[in-house]
Protein backbone atom coordinates (compact mmCIF):
# COMPACT_ATOMS: atom_id res chain seq x y z
CA UNK A 1 0.00 0.00 0.00
CA UNK A 2 1.16 3.40 -0.87
CA UNK A 3 2.14 5.83 2.20
CA UNK A 4 -0.16 8.79 1.74
CA UNK A 5 0.47 11.88 3.85
CA UNK A 6 -1.34 12.88 7.26
CA UNK A 7 -2.62 8.90 6.85
CA UNK A 8 -0.56 6.92 8.53
CA UNK A 9 1.91 8.89 9.45
CA UNK A 10 -0.33 9.27 12.78
CA UNK A 11 2.31 10.09 15.46
CA UNK A 12 3.82 12.71 13.89
CA UNK A 13 0.86 14.24 12.63
CA UNK A 14 -0.12 14.69 16.09
CA UNK A 15 2.63 16.62 17.83
CA UNK A 16 3.41 19.43 15.61
CA UNK A 17 3.73 21.58 18.33
CA UNK A 18 5.01 25.19 16.68
CA UNK A 19 4.19 28.30 18.87
CA UNK A 20 1.91 28.46 21.82
CA UNK A 21 0.19 31.39 22.66
CA UNK A 22 -1.30 32.22 26.06
CA UNK A 23 -4.44 34.42 26.83
CA UNK A 24 -5.52 36.45 30.44
CA UNK A 25 -5.66 34.28 33.32
CA UNK A 26 -9.63 34.60 33.18
CA UNK A 27 -10.00 33.57 29.83
CA UNK A 28 -7.53 30.43 30.38
CA UNK A 29 -9.56 29.51 33.22
CA UNK A 30 -13.29 30.00 31.53
CA UNK A 31 -11.86 27.85 28.63
CA UNK A 32 -14.01 29.63 26.89
CA UNK A 33 -13.22 32.53 23.85
CA UNK A 34 -15.84 34.77 22.21
CA UNK A 35 -14.52 36.51 19.00
CA UNK A 36 -17.14 39.41 18.17
CA UNK A 37 -20.03 37.16 17.19
CA UNK A 38 -18.28 34.06 17.96
CA UNK A 39 -18.26 32.21 20.89
CA UNK A 40 -16.41 29.10 21.17
CA UNK A 41 -15.72 26.63 24.36
CA UNK A 42 -14.08 23.59 25.04
CA UNK A 43 -16.62 20.83 26.03
CA UNK A 44 -14.50 17.84 26.76
CA UNK A 45 -10.95 16.53 26.76
CA UNK A 46 -10.26 12.52 26.00
CA UNK A 47 -8.72 10.90 28.37
CA UNK A 48 -7.16 7.75 26.57
CA UNK A 49 -9.78 5.78 28.76
CA UNK A 50 -12.30 7.05 26.55
CA UNK A 51 -10.36 7.70 23.40
CA UNK A 52 -7.10 9.61 22.29
CA UNK A 53 -6.95 11.58 18.50
CA UNK A 54 -10.28 11.52 17.08
CA UNK A 55 -9.74 12.11 13.46
CA UNK A 56 -13.59 12.46 12.45
CA UNK A 57 -16.23 14.89 12.63
CA UNK A 58 -18.95 13.74 15.32
CA UNK A 59 -22.63 13.30 14.73
CA UNK A 60 -25.98 14.28 16.76
CA UNK A 61 -27.71 10.60 17.67
CA UNK A 62 -31.41 10.82 17.68
CA UNK A 63 -31.20 10.39 21.51
CA UNK A 64 -29.74 13.77 21.26
CA UNK A 65 -26.56 13.30 22.55
CA UNK A 66 -22.97 13.60 20.22
CA UNK A 67 -21.29 10.46 19.10
CA UNK A 68 -18.07 10.04 17.08
CA UNK A 69 -14.65 7.70 17.31
CA UNK A 70 -10.94 7.88 18.62
CA UNK A 71 -8.67 6.18 16.53
CA UNK A 72 -7.05 5.42 19.50
CA UNK A 73 -7.89 4.93 23.23
CA UNK A 74 -9.70 2.64 25.21
CA UNK A 75 -7.48 -0.32 24.74
CA UNK A 76 -5.38 0.85 22.16
CA UNK A 77 -7.88 -0.05 19.42
CA UNK A 78 -10.09 3.15 19.45
CA UNK A 79 -13.15 3.74 20.61
CA UNK A 80 -17.10 4.97 19.75
CA UNK A 81 -17.88 7.46 22.05
CA UNK A 82 -20.89 9.32 23.26
CA UNK A 83 -20.88 13.40 24.69
CA UNK A 84 -24.08 14.76 25.79
CA UNK A 85 -24.82 18.31 24.81
CA UNK A 86 -23.47 19.27 28.23
CA UNK A 87 -19.97 17.87 27.21
CA UNK A 88 -20.21 13.98 29.21
CA UNK A 89 -17.55 12.51 27.60
CA UNK A 90 -17.66 8.06 27.73
CA UNK A 91 -16.75 5.57 25.97
CA UNK A 92 -19.60 3.88 24.64
CA UNK A 93 -18.00 1.29 22.98
CA UNK A 94 -14.43 0.08 22.80
CA UNK A 95 -12.38 -1.69 19.89
CA UNK A 96 -9.67 -4.83 20.10
CA UNK A 97 -11.59 -8.10 19.93
CA UNK A 98 -10.27 -11.31 18.41
CA UNK A 99 -12.40 -10.62 14.88
CA UNK A 100 -13.01 -6.57 15.64
CA UNK A 101 -11.49 -3.87 13.48
CA UNK A 102 -8.94 -1.58 15.02
CA UNK A 103 -8.27 2.09 14.56
CA UNK A 104 -11.71 3.57 13.45
CA UNK A 105 -10.31 6.98 11.02
CA UNK A 106 -13.44 7.69 9.98
CA UNK A 107 -16.83 8.82 11.58
CA UNK A 108 -20.54 6.98 12.26
CA UNK A 109 -23.83 7.74 10.29
CA UNK A 110 -26.88 6.89 12.15
CA UNK A 111 -28.99 4.65 9.86
CA UNK A 112 -33.14 5.13 9.61
CA UNK A 113 -33.36 2.00 11.58
CA UNK A 114 -31.51 3.39 14.16
CA UNK A 115 -28.55 1.76 14.45
CA UNK A 116 -24.54 3.69 13.74
CA UNK A 117 -22.16 2.15 10.94
CA UNK A 118 -18.70 2.67 10.55
CA UNK A 119 -15.59 1.65 8.85
CA UNK A 120 -12.10 0.78 10.90
CA UNK A 121 -8.51 1.08 8.71
CA UNK A 122 -7.10 -2.17 10.39
CA UNK A 123 -8.48 -5.34 12.03
CA UNK A 124 -10.95 -7.88 11.15
CA UNK A 125 -10.13 -11.18 10.12
CA UNK A 126 -7.79 -10.23 7.03
CA UNK A 127 -6.73 -7.14 9.26
CA UNK A 128 -7.24 -4.78 6.64
CA UNK A 129 -10.37 -3.12 8.00
CA UNK A 130 -13.93 -3.66 8.52
CA UNK A 131 -17.51 -2.07 8.34
CA UNK A 132 -19.36 -2.37 11.47
CA UNK A 133 -22.37 -1.57 13.33
CA UNK A 134 -23.02 -0.08 16.73
CA UNK A 135 -26.25 0.18 18.41
CA UNK A 136 -27.43 2.96 21.22
CA UNK A 137 -27.26 0.16 23.83
CA UNK A 138 -23.61 -0.32 23.13
CA UNK A 139 -23.54 -3.68 21.23
CA UNK A 140 -20.65 -3.50 18.38
CA UNK A 141 -20.79 -6.23 15.56
CA UNK A 142 -18.33 -6.55 12.38
CA UNK A 143 -20.40 -6.96 9.51
CA UNK A 144 -17.90 -7.52 6.75
CA UNK A 145 -13.74 -8.29 6.77
CA UNK A 146 -11.76 -6.60 3.72
CA UNK A 147 -10.06 -8.34 1.87
CA UNK A 148 -12.51 -11.78 1.57
CA UNK A 149 -11.57 -11.93 -1.85
CA UNK A 150 -8.60 -12.88 -4.13
CA UNK A 151 -6.37 -10.22 -4.72
CA UNK A 152 -8.72 -7.99 -2.25
CA UNK A 153 -11.06 -7.20 -5.36
CA UNK A 154 -13.65 -5.80 -2.76
CA UNK A 155 -10.94 -3.42 -1.56
CA UNK A 156 -9.18 -3.23 1.86
CA UNK A 157 -8.13 -0.01 4.51
CA UNK A 158 -10.95 2.28 4.07
CA UNK A 159 -10.36 5.52 5.55
CA UNK A 160 -13.70 7.07 4.89
CA UNK A 161 -17.07 6.66 6.48
CA UNK A 162 -20.43 5.21 4.99
CA UNK A 163 -23.51 6.95 4.20
CA UNK A 164 -26.93 5.94 3.55
CA UNK A 165 -28.33 6.51 0.00
CA UNK A 166 -32.03 6.46 -0.64
CA UNK A 167 -32.24 2.91 -1.47
CA UNK A 168 -31.53 2.29 1.95
CA UNK A 169 -28.17 0.60 1.25
CA UNK A 170 -24.63 1.98 3.00
CA UNK A 171 -21.75 3.31 0.47
CA UNK A 172 -18.53 3.73 1.11
CA UNK A 173 -14.64 3.27 -0.31
CA UNK A 174 -11.13 1.49 0.05
CA UNK A 175 -8.27 3.47 -0.05
CA UNK A 176 -6.52 0.06 -1.43
CA UNK A 177 -7.30 -3.68 -2.64
CA UNK A 178 -7.92 -4.39 -5.88
CA UNK A 179 -6.39 -1.90 -8.27
CA UNK A 180 -6.72 1.55 -6.98
CA UNK A 181 -9.27 1.03 -3.91
CA UNK A 182 -12.84 0.48 -4.42
CA UNK A 183 -16.33 1.85 -3.89
CA UNK A 184 -18.45 -0.71 -2.63
CA UNK A 185 -22.28 -0.61 -1.43
CA UNK A 186 -23.18 -2.69 1.85
CA UNK A 187 -26.74 -3.86 2.76
CA UNK A 188 -27.26 -2.76 6.96
CA UNK A 189 -27.53 -6.39 7.26
CA UNK A 190 -24.59 -7.03 5.63
CA UNK A 191 -24.83 -8.00 2.09
CA UNK A 192 -21.67 -6.70 0.55
CA UNK A 193 -21.27 -5.76 -3.13
CA UNK A 194 -18.23 -4.34 -5.18
CA UNK A 195 -19.51 -0.94 -6.79
CA UNK A 196 -16.31 0.01 -8.98
CA UNK A 197 -13.05 -0.62 -8.71
CA UNK A 198 -10.11 2.08 -9.80
CA UNK A 199 -7.10 2.37 -12.13
CA UNK A 200 -9.78 0.34 -13.95
CA UNK A 201 -7.77 1.52 -17.00
CA UNK A 202 -3.97 2.03 -17.92
CA UNK A 203 -2.14 5.17 -16.21
CA UNK A 204 -5.41 5.49 -14.10
CA UNK A 205 -7.10 8.22 -15.83
CA UNK A 206 -10.32 7.02 -13.36
CA UNK A 207 -8.21 7.72 -10.00
CA UNK A 208 -6.75 6.25 -7.85
CA UNK A 209 -7.06 5.82 -3.66
CA UNK A 210 -9.83 7.49 -2.96
CA UNK A 211 -9.47 8.52 0.93
CA UNK A 212 -12.55 11.07 1.19
CA UNK A 213 -15.96 8.64 0.90
CA UNK A 214 -18.75 9.83 -1.08
CA UNK A 215 -22.10 11.90 -1.42
CA UNK A 216 -25.34 11.20 -3.03
CA UNK A 217 -26.69 14.06 -4.91
CA UNK A 218 -30.05 14.76 -5.42
CA UNK A 219 -30.10 13.94 -9.09
CA UNK A 220 -29.64 10.10 -7.79
CA UNK A 221 -25.88 9.94 -8.96
CA UNK A 222 -23.15 9.24 -6.29
CA UNK A 223 -19.74 11.79 -6.03
CA UNK A 224 -16.33 11.68 -4.81
CA UNK A 225 -13.04 12.41 -5.28
CA UNK A 226 -9.77 10.68 -5.45
CA UNK A 227 -6.19 11.45 -3.92
CA UNK A 228 -3.77 9.89 -6.63
CA UNK A 229 -4.69 9.41 -10.40
CA UNK A 230 -6.21 11.64 -13.25
CA UNK A 231 -4.90 12.87 -15.97
CA UNK A 232 -1.82 14.19 -14.24
CA UNK A 233 -1.59 11.49 -11.38
CA UNK A 234 -2.91 14.29 -8.66
CA UNK A 235 -6.59 13.16 -7.94
CA UNK A 236 -9.80 13.60 -9.45
CA UNK A 237 -13.46 14.26 -9.03
CA UNK A 238 -15.91 12.23 -10.32
CA UNK A 239 -19.23 11.05 -10.58
CA UNK A 240 -20.93 7.06 -10.71
CA UNK A 241 -24.12 6.18 -11.17
CA UNK A 242 -26.12 4.04 -9.30
CA UNK A 243 -25.41 1.07 -11.75
CA UNK A 244 -21.22 1.62 -11.11
CA UNK A 245 -21.05 4.21 -14.49
CA UNK A 246 -18.04 6.25 -13.48
CA UNK A 247 -17.08 9.70 -15.31
CA UNK A 248 -14.01 11.13 -14.31
CA UNK A 249 -15.08 15.41 -13.83
CA UNK A 250 -12.08 16.75 -13.44
CA UNK A 251 -8.07 16.11 -13.21
CA UNK A 252 -6.39 17.83 -10.61
CA UNK A 253 -3.22 19.84 -11.10
CA UNK A 254 -4.73 20.89 -14.57
CA UNK A 255 -2.10 23.68 -15.20
CA UNK A 256 1.62 24.22 -13.77
CA UNK A 257 1.40 24.93 -10.37
CA UNK A 258 -1.42 23.07 -9.51
CA UNK A 259 -3.59 26.65 -9.21
CA UNK A 260 -6.50 24.31 -8.34
CA UNK A 261 -5.22 22.44 -6.22
CA UNK A 262 -3.62 18.83 -5.54
CA UNK A 263 -4.70 15.73 -3.76
CA UNK A 264 -8.12 16.07 -2.45
CA UNK A 265 -8.47 14.67 0.88
CA UNK A 266 -12.27 14.73 1.92
CA UNK A 267 -15.70 14.32 1.23
CA UNK A 268 -17.45 16.85 -1.07
CA UNK A 269 -20.59 18.74 -0.16
CA UNK A 270 -23.87 19.21 -2.22
CA UNK A 271 -24.34 23.27 -2.14
CA UNK A 272 -28.19 24.26 -1.90
CA UNK A 273 -27.37 25.58 -5.47
CA UNK A 274 -26.53 22.65 -6.54
CA UNK A 275 -23.29 22.59 -7.15
CA UNK A 276 -20.42 20.56 -5.50
CA UNK A 277 -18.01 22.09 -2.76
CA UNK A 278 -14.74 20.61 -1.58
CA UNK A 279 -10.99 21.08 -0.57
CA UNK A 280 -7.66 19.54 -1.71
CA UNK A 281 -5.19 19.11 1.04
CA UNK A 282 -2.19 20.84 -1.49
CA UNK A 283 -1.64 22.47 -4.33
CA UNK A 284 -3.78 26.18 -5.05
CA UNK A 285 -1.68 29.76 -4.97
CA UNK A 286 0.34 29.13 -2.13
CA UNK A 287 0.71 25.11 -1.98
CA UNK A 288 -1.11 24.83 1.45
CA UNK A 289 -4.27 23.61 -0.20
CA UNK A 290 -7.64 25.27 -1.97
CA UNK A 291 -11.07 25.11 -1.53
CA UNK A 292 -13.17 24.82 -5.09
CA UNK A 293 -16.77 24.22 -6.44
CA UNK A 294 -17.58 22.17 -9.28
CA UNK A 295 -21.11 21.73 -11.18
CA UNK A 296 -22.50 18.69 -11.75
CA UNK A 297 -21.74 18.51 -15.40
CA UNK A 298 -17.54 18.89 -14.19
CA UNK A 299 -16.43 22.89 -14.44
CA UNK A 300 -14.60 23.67 -11.18
CA UNK A 301 -13.84 27.07 -10.00
CA UNK A 302 -11.12 27.66 -7.25
CA UNK A 303 -12.73 29.77 -4.25
CA UNK A 304 -9.67 30.03 -2.25
CA UNK A 305 -6.03 29.30 -2.10
CA UNK A 306 -4.59 28.74 1.91
CA UNK A 307 -1.97 30.24 3.03
CA UNK A 308 -2.99 33.79 1.17
CA UNK A 309 -2.00 35.70 4.30
CA UNK A 310 1.03 36.70 5.81
CA UNK A 311 2.25 33.75 8.57
CA UNK A 312 -0.52 31.09 6.89
CA UNK A 313 -2.64 33.22 9.66
CA UNK A 314 -6.12 32.27 6.90
CA UNK A 315 -4.77 28.62 7.79
CA UNK A 316 -2.71 25.44 6.47
CA UNK A 317 -3.85 22.19 4.61
CA UNK A 318 -6.72 21.31 4.51
CA UNK A 319 -7.66 17.35 5.64
CA UNK A 320 -11.19 17.67 6.56
CA UNK A 321 -14.58 18.72 3.89
CA UNK A 322 -16.98 21.61 3.97
CA UNK A 323 -20.38 21.74 5.62
CA UNK A 324 -23.39 24.22 4.75
CA UNK A 325 -24.60 26.08 7.39
CA UNK A 326 -28.07 27.13 7.65
CA UNK A 327 -26.74 30.34 7.08
CA UNK A 328 -25.80 29.57 3.23
CA UNK A 329 -21.89 29.70 3.78
CA UNK A 330 -19.87 27.00 4.57
CA UNK A 331 -17.52 26.29 7.46
CA UNK A 332 -14.39 24.01 8.20
CA UNK A 333 -10.91 23.22 9.54
CA UNK A 334 -7.72 23.40 8.44
CA UNK A 335 -4.98 21.28 10.56
CA UNK A 336 -2.32 23.85 10.41
CA UNK A 337 -1.76 28.00 10.74
CA UNK A 338 -3.60 30.22 11.84
CA UNK A 339 -2.16 32.92 14.52
CA UNK A 340 -1.09 30.25 16.69
CA UNK A 341 0.34 28.01 13.52
CA UNK A 342 -2.01 24.69 14.98
CA UNK A 343 -5.22 25.37 13.31
CA UNK A 344 -8.24 27.29 12.66
CA UNK A 345 -12.24 27.33 12.11
CA UNK A 346 -12.64 29.12 9.37
CA UNK A 347 -16.07 30.31 7.26
CA UNK A 348 -16.71 30.94 3.50
CA UNK A 349 -18.77 32.13 1.10
CA UNK A 350 -20.16 30.87 -1.92
CA UNK A 351 -18.33 33.23 -3.98
CA UNK A 352 -14.86 32.83 -1.94
CA UNK A 353 -15.28 35.04 0.66
CA UNK A 354 -12.86 33.21 3.76
CA UNK A 355 -13.12 34.38 7.35
CA UNK A 356 -11.24 32.69 10.14
CA UNK A 357 -13.76 32.17 13.10
CA UNK A 358 -10.81 30.22 15.57
CA UNK A 359 -7.28 29.96 16.02
CA UNK A 360 -6.80 26.72 17.51
CA UNK A 361 -3.63 26.55 20.41
CA UNK A 362 -4.97 29.99 21.97
CA UNK A 363 -5.14 28.81 25.50
CA UNK A 364 -1.99 27.96 27.45
CA UNK A 365 -0.75 24.54 26.90
CA UNK A 366 -3.51 24.04 24.35
CA UNK A 367 -6.25 23.68 26.50
CA UNK A 368 -8.24 24.11 23.91
CA UNK A 369 -7.06 21.58 21.59
CA UNK A 370 -5.19 21.40 18.12
CA UNK A 371 -4.51 20.22 15.09
CA UNK A 372 -8.34 19.79 14.11
CA UNK A 373 -7.88 17.10 11.46
CA UNK A 374 -12.10 16.37 11.19
CA UNK A 375 -14.55 18.70 9.93
CA UNK A 376 -17.48 20.84 11.76
CA UNK A 377 -20.67 19.46 12.14
CA UNK A 378 -23.70 21.46 12.92
CA UNK A 379 -26.02 20.46 15.19
CA UNK A 380 -29.70 21.46 15.92
CA UNK A 381 -29.51 24.14 18.32
CA UNK A 382 -27.58 26.39 15.74
CA UNK A 383 -24.22 25.75 16.86
CA UNK A 384 -20.76 23.85 15.34
CA UNK A 385 -19.20 20.84 16.70
CA UNK A 386 -16.47 19.31 16.05
CA UNK A 387 -12.83 17.90 17.51
CA UNK A 388 -9.24 18.45 17.60
CA UNK A 389 -6.61 15.45 17.53
CA UNK A 390 -4.38 17.10 20.10
CA UNK A 391 -4.43 19.46 22.92
CA UNK A 392 -7.04 19.32 25.91
CA UNK A 393 -6.06 18.73 29.19
CA UNK A 394 -5.52 15.51 30.01
CA UNK A 395 -2.04 14.11 30.89
CA UNK A 396 -2.86 10.53 30.30
CA UNK A 397 -1.58 10.38 26.56
CA UNK A 398 1.59 10.36 27.18
CA UNK A 399 4.07 13.65 25.56
CA UNK A 400 0.90 14.49 24.18
CA UNK A 401 -2.69 15.57 25.55
CA UNK A 402 -5.35 14.02 23.54
CA UNK A 403 -7.32 15.97 22.33
CA UNK A 404 -10.92 17.38 22.54
CA UNK A 405 -14.48 18.46 21.53
CA UNK A 406 -15.94 22.10 21.13
CA UNK A 407 -18.40 24.45 20.05
CA UNK A 408 -18.55 26.85 18.08
CA UNK A 409 -21.39 29.06 18.25
CA UNK A 410 -21.71 31.78 15.27
CA UNK A 411 -25.66 33.31 16.13
CA UNK A 412 -27.40 30.49 13.97
CA UNK A 413 -30.61 29.70 15.06
CA UNK A 414 -32.29 26.26 16.38
CA UNK A 415 -33.65 24.10 13.29
CA UNK A 416 -34.85 20.27 13.02
CA UNK A 417 -32.95 17.87 10.77
CA UNK A 418 -34.88 14.80 8.90
CA UNK A 419 -33.66 11.33 8.48
CA UNK A 420 -33.57 10.72 5.80
CA UNK A 421 -33.94 13.95 3.57
CA UNK A 422 -35.72 11.95 1.18
CA UNK A 423 -39.51 9.98 1.12
CA UNK A 424 -42.35 9.11 -0.85
CA UNK A 425 -45.83 9.71 0.69
CA UNK A 426 -46.28 7.45 3.41
CA UNK A 427 -43.03 7.22 4.20
CA UNK A 428 -42.29 7.43 8.38
CA UNK A 429 -39.11 9.97 8.80
CA UNK A 430 -37.23 10.87 12.18
CA UNK A 431 -37.36 14.38 13.12
CA UNK A 432 -34.47 15.41 15.04
CA UNK A 433 -33.99 18.66 16.91
CA UNK A 434 -33.96 20.24 20.15
CA UNK A 435 -36.65 20.84 22.52
CA UNK A 436 -39.37 19.36 20.70
CA UNK A 437 -41.70 17.97 23.51
CA UNK A 438 -45.07 19.83 23.19
CA UNK A 439 -44.90 20.02 19.55
CA UNK A 440 -48.11 21.05 18.48
CA UNK A 441 -47.67 20.77 13.82
CA UNK A 442 -45.49 18.96 11.66
CA UNK A 443 -45.91 20.16 7.76
CA UNK A 444 -43.90 19.14 5.08
CA UNK A 445 -44.24 21.94 2.62
CA UNK A 446 -47.40 23.16 3.98
CA UNK A 447 -49.07 19.52 4.11
CA UNK A 448 -50.06 18.89 8.10
CA UNK A 449 -48.26 15.23 8.76
CA UNK A 450 -49.48 12.80 11.63
CA UNK A 451 -46.51 12.57 14.16
CA UNK A 452 -45.64 11.38 17.63
CA UNK A 453 -43.03 13.09 19.96
CA UNK A 454 -40.76 9.78 20.58
CA UNK A 455 -38.24 12.43 23.19
CA UNK A 456 -37.84 15.85 23.59
CA UNK A 457 -34.84 14.98 21.09
CA UNK A 458 -36.80 13.14 17.99
CA UNK A 459 -40.41 13.11 16.33
CA UNK A 460 -41.43 10.33 13.90
CA UNK A 461 -43.88 11.46 11.28
CA UNK A 462 -45.18 10.12 7.91
CA UNK A 463 -44.86 11.82 4.52
CA UNK A 464 -48.31 13.32 3.76
CA UNK A 465 -50.79 12.80 1.32
CA UNK A 466 -50.64 16.24 -0.58
CA UNK A 467 -46.62 17.01 0.26
CA UNK A 468 -44.20 18.52 -2.14
CA UNK A 469 -40.43 18.43 -1.99
CA UNK A 470 -39.74 21.84 0.47
CA UNK A 471 -39.02 22.72 3.79
CA UNK A 472 -40.21 20.89 7.02
CA UNK A 473 -41.67 23.20 9.89
CA UNK A 474 -42.14 21.94 13.31
CA UNK A 475 -44.01 24.35 15.55
CA UNK A 476 -42.86 24.06 19.43
CA UNK A 477 -43.67 26.27 22.56
CA UNK A 478 -40.77 27.72 22.05
CA UNK A 479 -41.40 28.61 18.64
CA UNK A 480 -41.45 27.24 14.96
CA UNK A 481 -38.52 25.22 13.80
CA UNK A 482 -37.59 24.72 10.04
CA UNK A 483 -35.52 22.18 8.31
CA UNK A 484 -31.98 22.94 7.72
CA UNK A 485 -32.70 21.43 4.32
CA UNK A 486 -35.51 20.40 2.05
CA UNK A 487 -37.23 17.15 2.27
CA UNK A 488 -37.28 15.74 -1.30
CA UNK A 489 -40.42 13.81 -2.34
CA UNK A 490 -39.86 11.82 -5.07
Amino acid sequence: MERIYTTLDKPNRRKRTGAIFALSAAVMAAGVMSLSAQTFTTLASFDYANGEGPEAAVIQGTDGNFYGTTQSGGTNGGVVFRMTPSGTLTAAGIFGGATEGVIPFAGLVQATNGDFYGTTYYGGLNDVGTVYKFTLGGALTTLYSFCSESGCADGEYPYAGLIQATNGDLYGTTSNGATGGTIYKIAPGGAYTTVYRFCALSGCPDGKTPIGGIIQATSGDFYGTTYYGGANGLGTVYRITPGGTLTTLHSFCAHSGCPDGQNPYAVLVQGTDGDLYGTTQSGGANAAGTIFKITPGGKLTTLYSLCSLSDCADGDTLDAGLIQGTDGNFYGTTIQGGANRQGTAFRITPDGALTTLYAFCSLSGCADGNAPLAGLFQGTDGSFYGTTDGGGTSEACGFSPCGTVFRLAVGLGRFVQTEPTSGQVGTTVKILGNKLAGATSVRFNGAAAAFTVVRPSEITATVPAGATTGTVEVVTPGGTLLSNVQFRVP
